[in-house]
């Protein structure tokens, strides 16, 4: 059985300025497919940390960086939206930080040389399933204002699973250091935990203005 294509290999830029009644839900629902696209593009560097699965993730983050361009022009240029203004902007915000974290976690692990771990590989697929529900929540304010909702309380439970396995990743990391080098270590896969967490707190944030969005359309 072949395997979809991932939605950045798919998008034509010049089809992406037709017009349409839902013009800026759709944009949204493409970066949000990108991000879920990203992290699944994350949770396999976790499993084969080479170049190429590192790319895979830049250039997504790329793809969707144009996506939002091309959301904040319009935004500029519309004065008739589906719903406020400043929670278009701020919902396309907060997707575009949770995948702009997974770029950079690849891209910092690449140059400090932190090979992934267990924890890592949990946190990913937890950010995956967390873009996932963030993508459909989008999808769904078209015409499921109730799915939205739900989808976005789930996503919130997943930022707390991997708060708490962050949390349980740092209890492990600074217990009983060694030497100097077990320092640097330390320090080098506390960036990296970071850099994952910070993603969890941008798709929270996202599931919260879904929330607000859900609450002032109904």
């Amino acid at each position: 059985m072949k395997k979809n294509t991932p939605l950045w290999k798919k998008i034509s830029f010049k089809n992406l300025f037709r017009q349409s009644p839902n013009r800026f839900v759709e944009l949204l629902c493409q970066q949000a497919a990108l991000t879920e696209d990203g992290m699944r593009a994350l949770v396999d560097y976790f499993d084969n940390p080479d170049k190429p699965h590192a790319e895979a993730v830049a250039k997504i983050e790329e793809t969707a960086d144009e996506i939002r361009r091309i959301l904040i022009d319009e935004l500029n240029r519309t004065f008739v939206t589906p719903f406020d203004r400043e929670d278009i902007h701020a919902l396309s915000r907060a997707i575009d930080d949770m995948l702009d974290y997974g770029y950079s976690t690849t891209v910092e692990m690449e140059i400090l040389e932190v090979t992934p771990n267990d924890y890592m590989r949990q946190i990913g697929q937890l950010l995956l399933k967390m873009a996932d529900e963030i993508h459909k929540g989008v999808e769904r304010l078209s015409d499921h204002l109730g799915v939205a909702q739900s989808h976005a309380v789930r996503a919130k439970q997943l930022e707390n699973r991997v708060e708490n396995l962050y949390r349980e990743a740092l209890a492990a990391l600074f217990h009983q250091p060694k030497d100097s080098d077990h320092i640097v270590e330390m320090l080098k896969y506390r960036e990296t935990y970071r850099h994952l967490s910070n993603a969890s707190d941008r798709g929270d944030e996202a599931a919260n203005i879904l929330s607000d969005i859900v609450v002032k359309m109904g």
